[in-house]
């Protein structure tokens, strides 16, 4: 099963925007935790940069659903692009940017970063 099927997105809760301006909302966890794809616990912090359009994340149902992953096997780079999915899929940002820093294993940090910008500019340059 893929992990993108064992995530339950219905978790998400989302509130109102009470903006109609452009803003930036940051929100940090810092105690990410999955099982690494060597089944050894991985830990990292997960900085989420959105600019929301009609709605906003409610933060408790966002660590409800971040816990689900605490036992699932996965890959630092699988784990920040399901993540990433789903946000845009419930949220529907104008713009979003994750960036996961994973904490040393074996002596090697990793740092792994979705950019909504960066995404719609590689889709354009697969069109042209």
């Amino acid at each position: 099963m893929k992990l993108e099927d064992m995530i339950d997105i219905t978790v998400l809760k989302s509130i109102p925007n009470p903006a109609t301006e452009p803003y930036k909302i940051e929100i940090i966890q810092p105690e990410i935790t999955f099982m690494g794809v060597k089944e050894q616990r991985d830990f990292g912090t997960l900085h989420i940069v959105m600019y929301p359009r009609k709605k906003v994340i409610e933060l408790k149902s966002l660590k409800v659903y971040l816990a689900q992953y605490h036992n699932k096997l996965t890959s630092y780079e699988r784990f920040v692009n399901t993540v990433y999915d789903h946000l845009m899929e419930v949220y529907e940002p104008d713009k979003l940017k994750l960036v996961l820093s994973c904490n040393p294993r074996g002596g090697i940090s990793s740092i792994n970063t979705i950019d909504s910008e960066e995404r719609e500019k590689a889709k354009a340059r697969e069109k042209s």
